[in-house]
């Protein structure tokens, strides 16, 4: 029996919950929260909208939405007791069918269930989808509506439409004669002979005697719809197994040729059960292989190594101009084949390597009309930072992207192919699924591997994919162990203990994996249209007089906010949702809303006069003064720049308070940690080589990077791996000299950094180049060639090779010819000669790559999943906003004035009379509830305690806003008396 004090709606249900309960169901269900509600009556309202339930349902685990699938097909409300059975069953067999489909799943031990019921109902009850005491549950009525069976689709329980439901509409005579086959005795109506079939159907004793008597192939066909789907087709003229189930409504029609199980007689053959397997309990993750800890974490180390060393190759590569960006933006399949063929890695691993280096903001579209890819200027940034941190910035930009490399090659919506760097790669749920799977990882001991089927049978446990919807989350997780592979933060399938440094916080408190975060700050732009994502703040939009208002939130004149953004205007006043004024420069839930003198109001609608702040912003007063962010007076005013206590920090001249350093200082935290983890475990880099008489330099580590620079120009790379090979060709030689350096430069450069002595075929082959380099001169005509010994131009004009190049002479040691100079520079050299180019003063041309940078980007912004999750701060600040606006549209009052409580209408009175009252209530204390219109009209009610009237003016405590406030009396309406009790 349901208690005298019972809840009867959500909203009264949401309002005996306690602020705690509050706070959990708006970080659990954000979307709520914008904006903020009025009151908990709209604040139920908005819960069961069926958006926001669908968004929950789909959030839930397997067991939850076990759960709300049968209260969905129980009775509303239901009991705990009938939920308990819906899950568990009655231990009860129903025939033959109910034992067939027992051996497919057995039933979970009792007490294990009723404690994970327990669990189950908390969650739904937090998330505001289920309320009601134990006696008297409830579905909200949203989900009743997307999870009950109806007579058109069945329910995810596989269960049909009740006996009533699938009756409604059925002939009396119909009913009766199915009363009748039944063994039932007649009734007077059909309402009453409906009650009496169902009864039979829920009456085990009874309902086992009737199957005791049907053929056996009318049990074969209960087998085959008992666990759904429960419709089959019938012909005109059915067989006689049928239409003995026919008759005794074991079977009822929903359609012409159509029949439907019913849900009484589904459960009876179930044994009671809602679903055919319970899954009570989360599956574990196993582990299919075990190292030790150290291999894990050298494994690793060797691959966040590799990682570095292919991230660089790549932007090397490109350090000219890399490919051109598509007409539809991204990397087209042709340059994508050239950029795996130059990483000597598959495609979808240099879809990968290219992606990241986009997503931690080191590669971008250089937004030129020959639009091309190329690095960024942070990239020479993040080449001076030391290894370890270089990955760590990789490693956290890799976390937080919502860019998906594994789609690149796929099809799109719209049947278009996906390209790397392209749009349509961004998927909201990957940070959230790659966290998710380090995180069961680090549930494993330290060194062990899982089994992957064990792994993804558990992310489906936890958010179970949608009927019909692909199994994103799925791939998204084998996509996160290939790539956390790659990438250094896994070692032979097991997490490394670095990497763990990084897990520390949840997804939300990930940092968009940017190196610029410690990068110079610059001017920068928007990488160009890579991103695909949406703002994450709610976009202002100006008004005449600097009025303006954002998204869903009331309108605000004359520099008034409603929810979000910033909000300037003349007069500098700023009003919270749902109209409620904060004069002076009070602003609502969000950023920093300036006003006159510097008043400001943050989250929670409450005012900060002359500098003071409410909770979560950063204010300034007078001269730079700053309040503190709590919600309440904690943070007075200093002189010149002064902080109170609090979030606000101190300020010189109009320096504001801080505001969100926290996750950002917790996320900078696990990354420097996790660089200092990594450190011990990479190879330093070396300043030495060793050379070999086959004219190779074997590097047997990282070398350092002027080494490493100077030898990629002297030297071809011949192999890579835990020692780079190099190979010194007259190519290679000549390449350098072009350079500027001299074969005493190479030389020298040689002895300095070889442990072994330089080898003579060696140092033959750069005297030899050295010699012939530049021998020849070559300028532009169209072009010309000179030497100062006509032989060798005898011996060019003699070769046929050089034919193609319609040399003549024009003077015994020039060379003419109509061929463009770079041409000829490469027709000569591939005749085995070393010409040099020479500039029109007859200077040799030093030939140098030239680097090619983007103007400064940002790294692409991470679609969010839905709204962004509120902090702590903007929580705290719309309970009490929900809070206080409840209490002002419950509070009982006296009805001797128009408005009646519970209409929603303003109470109406006389100036005079709205005088009289609230200068009585300044004498007596009394608390009224008053009608309040703003400056653009929007109208809200109040109760406030009057302290002062004058001036035209009320000086009173808002209970509302819980704070004192001053209001002009000719926007009051009305005024009333709150009732005695």
């Amino acid at each position: 029996m349901s208690t005298p004090d019972a809840p009867r709606s959500l909203a009264e249900a949401l309002r005996a919950s306690d602020d705690a309960a509050m706070v959990a169901l708006l970080r659990t269900r954000p979307d709520l929260l914008t904006p903020v509600p009025n009151d908990l009556t709209q604040l139920a309202t908005r819960a069961g909208t069926r958006a926001s339930v669908v968004r929950a349902l789909e959030r839930l685990d397997r067991f939850a939405q076990q759960v709300a699938e049968a209260l969905a097909v129980a009775g509303d409300p239901a009991t705990y007791g009938e939920l308990l059975g819906l899950l568990a069953g009655d231990g009860t067999g129903g025939g033959d069918a109910a034992r067939a489909g027992g051996a497919a799943a057995d039933a979970a031990d009792a007490a294990e269930v009723r404690d994970a019921l327990d669990r189950a109902l908390a969650t739904l009850r937090g998330q505001a989808l289920v309320w009601g005491g134990d006696d008297r549950l409830r579905l909200v009525r949203t989900a009743r509506e997307l999870l009950a069976p109806t007579p058109q689709r069945p329910s995810p329980t596989g269960l049909g439409p009740t006996v009533a439901e699938a009756m409604a509409g059925m002939s009396p005579g119909r009913v009766q004669s199915l009363v009748a086959a039944a063994g039932l005795a007649a009734t007077h109506d059909a309402v009453s002979a409906v009650g009496a079939l169902t009864a039979l159907f829920t009456d085990r004793t009874r309902m086992a005697a009737l199957l005791d008597e049907a053929p056996a192939e009318s049990v074969e066909v209960l087998s085959r719809l008992v666990w759904g789907p429960p419709y089959g087709q019938v012909t005109a003229e059915p067989a006689a197994h049928l239409r003995w189930l026919i008759d005794r409504g074991l079977l009822l029609p929903t359609a012409p040729g159509t029949v439907v199980l019913p849900r009484e007689a589904a459960l009876h053959l179930r044994g009671g059960r809602a679903h055919r397997v319970l899954e009570a309990t989360a599956p574990p993750v196993e582990a299919a292989r075990e190292h030790r800890p150290q291999v894990v974490d050298a494994t690793a180390a060797g691959q966040a190594h590799m990682a570095l060393a292919t991230v660089e190759e790549l932007l090397k590569d490109w350090d000219e101009g890399g490919p051109a960006v598509l007409r539809a933006g991204g990397l087209s399949v042709r340059d994508l084949k050239r950029t795996a063929v130059a990483l000597d890695v598959p495609e979808p691993q240099a879809a990968f390597w290219v992606e990241l280096a986009y997503a931690a903001g080191l590669l971008a579209a250089d937004g030129e009309a020959d639009e091309r890819y190329a690095a960024t200027p942070a990239y020479d940034t993040w080449q001076e930072l030391p290894a370890a941190e270089r990955w760590a910035a990789l490693a956290t930009a890799w976390l937080a992207a919502t860019r998906t490399a594994g789609l690149v090659g796929g099809r799109d919506s719209k049947d278009r192919t996906l390209s790397a760097l392209g749009p349509g790669l961004d998927r909201s749920a990957a940070p959230e699924v790659r966290h998710r799977v380090l995180t069961l990882l680090t549930e494993l001991p330290e060194g062990s591997a899982p089994a992957p089927e064990s792994l993804l049978a558990r992310l489906r446990w936890e958010r179970p994919p949608g009927a019909g919807a692909s199994d994103l989350r799925s791939r998204l997780a084998t996509w996160t162990l290939t790539e956390a592979e790659l990438l250094g933060v896994t070692g032979r399938g097991a997490l490394a203990s670095h990497a763990r440094a990084l897990l520390a916080g949840g997804p939300d408190q990930l940092l968009p994996g940017s190196p610029d975060n410690r990068l110079p700050a610059g001017p920068t732009q928007p990488s160009p249209p890579l991103r695909g994502g949406r703002p994450t703040h709610p976009p202002v939009h100006p008004g005449p007089q600097g009025e303006a208002e954002a998204d869903g939130g009331q309108p605000a004149p004359r520099g008034r906010a409603g929810t979000g953004g910033t909000h300037p205007g003349p007069p500098g006043e700023a009003e919270a949702d749902g109209g409620q004024p904060a004069p002076q420069g009070g602003a609502r839930t969000g950023s920093t809303h300036p006003g006159p003198q510097g008043e400001t109001e943050a989250d929670g609608g409450q005012p900060a006069p002359q500098g003071r702040a409410g909770a979560g912003g950063t204010q300034s007063g007078p001269r730079g003064r700053a309040g503190a962010g709590a919600g309440t007076k904690a943070g007075e005013p200093g002189p010149r720049g002064e902080a109170g206590a609090g979030a606000g920090q101190p300020g010189a001249l109009s320096r504001a308070g801080a505001g969100r350093t926290g996750p950002h200082g917790e996320a900078k935290a696990r990354e420097a940690e996790a660089a200092r983890l990594l450190a011990p475990l990479l190879p330093e880099p070396l300043d030495h080589v060793l050379l070999q008489a086959d004219l190779t330099a074997v590097a047997p580590g990282p070398l350092q990077r002027p080494l490493a620079d100077a030898l990629t120009v002297l030297a071809d790379v011949e192999s890579k791996g835990g020692a780079t090979v190099y190979r010194f060709t007259p190519g290679s030689v000549r390449r350098a000299l072009d350079a500027g350096q001299s074969a005493s430069d190479l030389h020298a450069f040689l002895a300095a950094h070889s442990r072994t002595p330089v080898p003579q075929p060696l140092t033959y082959l750069i005297d030899d180049v050295a010699r012939k380099h530049g021998h020849l001169r070559i300028g532009a005509a169209s072009a010309y060639v000179r030497c100062d010994d006509e032989g060798v131009l005898n011996e060019i004009l003699a070769d046929k090779r050089a034919q193609g190049l319609r040399l003549r002479r024009l003077a015994p040691t020039v060379l003419a010819t109509q061929a463009d100079p770079a041409a000829l520079l490469e027709g000569l050299r591939s005749l085995g000669f070393a010409p040099s180019a020479e500039s029109a003063e007859g200077d040799v041309l030093i030939t140098r790559a030239h680097s090619h940078r983007t103007p400064p980007r940002t790294p692409p912004e991470p679609v969010p999943d839905g709204p962004p999750l509120p902090d702590t701060t903007l929580i705290d600040a719309a309970v009490r906003a929900i809070r206080a606006g409840d209490l002002a549209s419950t509070a009982p009052r006296k009805t001797t004035t128009p408005g009646t409580p519970g209409t929603g209408e303003l109470p109406r009175t006389t100036p005079a009379e709205t005088l009289a009252t609230m200068q009585a209530a300044v004498l007596t204390g009394e608390t009224l509830w008053i009608g309040y219109v703003n400056a653009e009209g929007a109208a809200s009610q109040r109760v406030i305690a009057p302290v002062r009237v004058e001036g035209g003016f009320v000086t009173a405590y808002d209970h509302t806003a819980d704070e004192v406030r001053t209001y002009p009396l000719h926007r009051v309406t009305g005024v009333a008396e709150l009732a005695d009790d």
